[in-house]
């Protein structure tokens, strides 16, 4: 990669290898650029305390704060039997709030002489809670003394960046190491185009290094972090424009439905009209399968909005037009069901070379891990020679054994279950690129569509069709008000009697070996370190208590799909009372009479996980009830978060509330994956706008220039945005 040697130099080199290995182990940095490009978190001003009230436990901080008060403790303790224990306890305040830290035995010496009363420092350590007050343990600390002119200098003034910390290397030490790499920053290559830099305004790439890690004012900070959103934003959006150029560069068979086919058919057997929102998107879906380029469409709906109806009429076009559809779906249980729904829509056009098909009737195959050999034959033969124009699958689809005679679409269910590889395999069954259509039903706000989706063009359905019913929610705190919880099975056992069926989802099935360090790592679940409830157990004690009577079941991922399968028919079916299950019924389990949803540890779920569980009740023509339980306390973040999911029906303000607070993750890469983001200043929620300016003059910039020839600097930026794995994510698109 021709990147300017001064910001490959390796960080040993210049840092030395003690420093340089911890950079790479514990915060993924390898070379003087990276460094360089790990920008401060934030910038305390000597003279303006933190907020040392909202402190987030568990975490690593940094505060900057006064001591208020240090007192030394002698104890008797194993190790020290005779009294001579030492613990020296010292207060710090920031005028919001006080904190505890705690020094022990040999650690108390330093710290007893150095922090006095009035003295000002930066602490950074763990924040735990002993006797319900917050206290830092052994934390390591920096004095900031005022009077002495080359600390404030070594302090860049007025503003002390606080950089992204682990325990092991704290945020000061960070800042000396930058400090000694900040001189190669002039030589950082510019990635944005003289015309587009200068027409905005924007400040080199080398003085936003320089403003963002060493600002003398506030207007440096946002001259340099609004030209580094713009490199982010726009370096992004050109690597999608071009993989958009590319893929407009393929040829696909043009796929257009006869007037008098098995669409039309199967239209005229619908017993509704289908929305408005339905009749636009199947219109652009169909305007692009009529094309000779590959569509590459998203499909973003509400839970329950129809988007598989919406599927199976593109799927039902390509087979008129004599190709072959396959739909993916992320498990067995939703690869059934939507088989099921599929064959039910159809009737007898599903029947294909059957007595009693229609004329125009084709076959729907299944195809799963599980099937027995002599299915799986049948399966794969009429895949083979075209007998079976829609086949619906889990991954087994993508093995190298399925053969397809003319594959024409794809359709991807619940895409940010499924891997890119797997698309990309399925896309390669095809005599040339068959069509993608990824479906949805986790709202996605326009941004990070056009972020993490900028190679798929966008279609949403967001009216949801005639016949369905609101969702009343509720936060049930067990912890604080247990009587709440026991009138929750009260309101189960009501729509049971009223002849509906309820759902109980709990985070785990039970039988798994628990690893005791994790058992009860929720961030605010430090008072009581249990385990996230489970669904074996939580089964038993309804059945014999709060619910004895009820036919209560148990679905999981880890049963026999046979197994699965059967509880699904029984619970469909209306024979079972309460299903108690994991999330395996997050996406497309449809059971009209389920009316009611118990999520025990709601608090152990992701906000977007809760809006798709509640979405499996009120599907009928009877209201449905979401309790949410949780122990957390009121104050918490995670009770903040129920309240959002039981305040609003929104899913797309609900995807708002999730992203910011779990912020982006890596969006080029395996988007959760905990790794370092390739995102640091660009936020895609707040900088819609950015993104969306980004976005056009990087269509402009690849259309006039697909090789970026003219442009060696952006391509330089570009290979290093997309390191190897990252340009292979983005070539399977």
């Amino acid at each position: 990669m021709d990147l300017v040697p001064a910001l490959q130099e390796p960080l040993k080199k210049v840092l030395g290898p003690a420093t340089a290995k911890v950079m790479a182990e514990h915060l993924g940095l390898h070379t003087v650029g990276d460094l360089l490009h790990h920008y401060p978190r934030r910038y305390e001003e000597r003279g303006q305390l933190t907020h040392l009230a909202d402190l987030p436990m568990d975490e690593h901080v940094t505060v900057v704060a006064q001591v208020a008060d240090a007192r030394l403790h002698t104890f008797a303790s194993s190790r020290a039997p005779r009294g001579k224990g030492q613990r020296l306890e010292v207060t710090i305040t920031d005028g919001s709030g006080r904190l505890q830290l705690v020094f022990f035995n040999a650690g108390v010496h330093k710290p007893h002489k150095e922090l006095l009363p009035g003295t000002r420092a930066m602490f950074a350590g763990k924040v735990s809670v002993f006797n319900r007050r917050l206290q830092l343990n052994h934390p390591a600390y920096e004095l900031l003394r005022g009077d002495s002119e080359e600390t404030v200098e070594a302090w860049a003034g007025a503003l002390i960046p606080i950089y992204p910390a682990t325990a092991k290397l704290e945020s000061w030490k960070i800042g000396k190491a930058v400090q000694t790499v900040l001189p190669s920053a002039q030589e950082a290559v510019d990635p944005l185009p003289d015309s587009l830099r200068e027409g905005r305004g924007l400040v080199s790439l080398p003085e936003a290094l320089l403003k963002i890690h060493r600002p003398q004012t506030k207007a440096d900070i946002a001259d340099a972090r609004s030209r580094l959103k713009w490199d982010e934003a726009f370096v992004l959006q050109v690597a999608l424009a071009r993989r958009r150029h590319a893929d407009a560069q393929l040829p696909a068979v043009a796929r257009r439905p006869r007037p008098d086919g098995i669409l039309a058919a199967f239209d005229d057997r619908l017993p509704f009209t289908l929305t408005e929102g339905q009749q636009k998107v199947s219109k652009e879906i169909f305007a692009d399968l009529a094309t000779e380029h590959p569509m590459h469409r998203l499909l973003q709906g509400e839970v329950g909005s129809g988007k598989t109806l919406v599927a199976l009429r593109a799927m039902l076009a390509v087979v008129d037009a004599g190709g072959q559809a396959a739909m993916l779906a992320p498990t067995e249980v939703l690869a059934q069901q939507h088989h099921r729904s599929v064959t039910e829509m159809m009737g007898e056009l599903a029947e294909g070379g059957m007595l009693g098909g229609a004329e125009d009737a084709t076959k729907v195959v299944l195809l799963t891990g599980s099937m027995g050999a002599a299915a799986r034959r049948k399966a794969l033969l009429d895949l083979a020679t075209g007998e079976a124009g829609i086949v619906i699958g889990t991954h087994a689809l993508i093995e190298d054994k399925v053969q397809f005679h003319d594959l024409g679409l794809v359709v991807v269910d619940e895409q940010h279950r499924f891997g890119v590889e797997q698309r990309d395999a399925l896309r390669g069954k095809g005599k040339q690129s068959p069509h993608l259509l990824v479906m949805t039903a986790t709202p996605i706000p326009r941004t990070v569509a056009m972020t993490v989706f900028g190679d798929l063009e966008t279609s949403v359905l967001d009216q949801l069709p005639a016949g369905r019913s609101p969702i009343a929610s509720h936060v049930v705190p067990a912890a604080d008000k247990p009587h709440f919880l026991a009138r929750a099975w009260e309101r189960v056992r009501e729509e049971v009697a009223n002849g509906h069926q309820a759902y109980v989802v709990c985070p785990r099935i039970g039988d798994e070996e628990l690893d005791p360090k994790k058992a009860g790592k929720s961030a605010e679940d430090d008072a009581e370190k249990r385990p996230p409830l489970a669904v074996l157990d939580v089964a038993e004690q309804l059945a014999r208590g709060p619910l004895e009577g009820l036919k209560v079941e148990v679905l999981h991922g880890r049963m026999h799909p046979d197994d699965k399968d059967a509880v699904m028919r029984r619970f469909a079916a209306g024979e079972t009372d309460v299903l108690v299950a994991t999330t395996v019924i997050e996406v497309g389990v449809n059971v009209p009479n389920a009316t009611a949803m118990v999520i025990m540890d709601a608090d152990r779920f992701g906000v977007s996980q809760l809006h798709q569980l509640r979405g499996r009740v009120g599907r009928g023509s009877a209201p449905g009830l979401c309790l949410l339980v949780t122990e957390m306390p009121e104050a918490s973040a995670a009770r903040q978060r129920l309240n959002a999911v039981a305040s609003t029906l929104d899913g797309f303000e609900l995807s708002r509330i999730d992203l910011e607070q779990r912020r982006e993750g890596d969006v080029l890469g395996q988007a959760q994956s905990g790794a370092r983001s390739s995102l640091r200043v660009l936020a895609v929620i707040e900088d819609e706008e950015i993104i969306a300016e980004a976005r056009e003059e990087a269509a402009k910039v690849v259309a006039a220039d697909p090789e970026l020839e003219r442009l060696p600097d952006l391509r330089t930026a570009l290979d290093a945005l997309l390191d190897e794995e990252r340009e292979q994510y983005l070539e399977k698109g």
